[in-house]
């Protein structure tokens, strides 16, 4: 079970840092060889947790997993460090941090090898491996802490909420870090002290016995598992978010279709490439035209203001305030709806304005600039528009074949 825990976690990690380096959307993000060095580096410390491989490496030298999965949990502290960095500095000072932070973990992991080669020759002393310890816990405890510090802060600015959400697993992966750290303080005060509170022959049948198992192994872990989570879902969501956004804007074009004919039709002067209008947006870029579908419906509904009767909004406001929808959107857009198959078929019958003009719809200047919030508006006039309730089509309108295209 625990060479599969391993080995299985590692391909997983492996296959991450893949993604990473071969970027997304045409283009690789900032950070990206950060991101695959640190999961290439954590895949390498799952793998020499393994059993399997542990017992290969320490048939040629006695206890170096120790040394491989302290190494590669370090470089990966680094390069969580040099993502940070990428994402918070200017290119030339992250450049700098980077060098700075990589000549540390050289130091790092050479005073390790070092101390594990004077243990070995002085069969294990206590007192080297305290040393050993104490240079691998203080490098990483340091990384966790500003790490969680970081991303916990940025996941309060975050305006997407797959980010939001990616940073505060990181943070939560953090303090499952930190906690391995109190762990192996513990047991460097144990060794230092020779308490032997921490029997270091036991061997890890489970991921959570004996007891310290749960700290050594699985801590680091779920720690390492929750990083990769918290820091990958940002980039594994994109592709459906994309996808999500194209079938909402291609779903928008389409339903805006009715609306925007027929006020175009009225107002032909608002289309802002006539010789073009009816581009297919599958083939093109459908943000596009979807912003200039939103955008002529809207200088049409300018155009027509002079045909906009006040009558007909007070009739079509007291009907929808008989249903209950009053000060709703799906009431104001009925409202708003009325006066449009009015207005239109006004000035397409030719018909001179006559009374008061009606004024703006409710919110106008809130939404104005907001794509999306303007089109979820215009999507339900476009549907009061087409599925008009009879008793809202006012008895006033000049021609209701407006909505009707010949």
């Amino acid at each position: 079970m625990i060479n599969i825990l391993f080995s299985g976690t590692a391909v997983v990690l492996l296959s991450f840092a893949a993604y990473w380096v071969r970027g997304r959307g045409g283009h690789r993000p900032t950070g990206a060889w950060s991101m695959a060095a640190l999961l290439t580096s954590f895949a390498l410390a799952f793998a020499s947790y393994a059993p399997i491989v542990e017992r290969a490496v320490e048939s040629a030298v006695p206890h170096v997993a120790r040394l491989l999965s302290n190494t590669f949990t370090l470089a990966a502290a680094t390069s969580v460090l040099a993502f940070m960095l990428q994402l918070n500095l200017e290119p030339e000072q992250a450049r700098r941090q980077i060098r700075l932070r990589v000549i540390a973990l050289v130091a790092a992991v050479a005073g390790m090898t070092v101390l594990f080669s004077a243990e070995q020759l002085f069969h294990r002393s206590p007192i080297l491996y305290a040393l050993y310890v104490l240079i691998y816990i203080s490098y990483l405890a340091y990384t966790a802490k500003d790490f969680l510090q970081q991303t916990w802060t940025q996941s309060k600015r975050s305006r997407r909420k797959s980010q939001r959400i990616g940073l505060r697993v990181t943070s939560a992966g953090c303090a499952f870090a930190l906690l391995y750290a109190a762990y192996k303080v513990f047991a460097l005060i144990s060794i230092g002290l020779g308490l032997g509170l921490i029997p270091d022959h036991a061997k890890c049948s489970t991921p959570l016995t004996p007891t310290r198992c749960a700290f050594s192994v699985t801590a680091p872990a779920v720690a390492v598992l929750l990083i990769t989570i918290g820091l990958t879902l940002p980039a594994l969501t994109w592709p459906f978010s994309q996808f999500r956004r194209r079938r909402w804007e291609a779903r928008s074009f389409a339903a805006l279709e009715p609306l925007w004919s027929d006020v175009t039709a009225a107002v032909p002067e608002v289309v802002l490439d006539p010789g073009n209008a009816e581009t297919d947006p599958r083939t093109h870029d459908l943000d596009f035209h979807l912003h200039r579908r939103v955008i002529e419906i809207n200088d049409g509904v300018l155009a027509l203001r002079r045909y906009r009767s006040l009558q007909v909004q007070e009739a079509a406001a007291g009907v929808v305030a008989i249903r209950g929808e009053a000060d709703t959107a799906e009431g104001n857009a009925k409202v708003e709806a009325a006066v449009l198959c009015a207005a239109v078929a006004a000035k397409r019958a030719g018909a001179t304005p006559d009374g008061a003009e009606a004024p703006p719809t409710v919110g106008m200047h809130s939404r104005k600039g907001d794509l999306q919030a303007e089109t979820s508006w215009l999507l339900l006039v476009a549907h009061a528009y087409i599925h008009p309730q009879q008793d809202t089509a006012v008895a006033e309108t000049p021609d209701t074949s407006a909505r009707s295209r010949s």
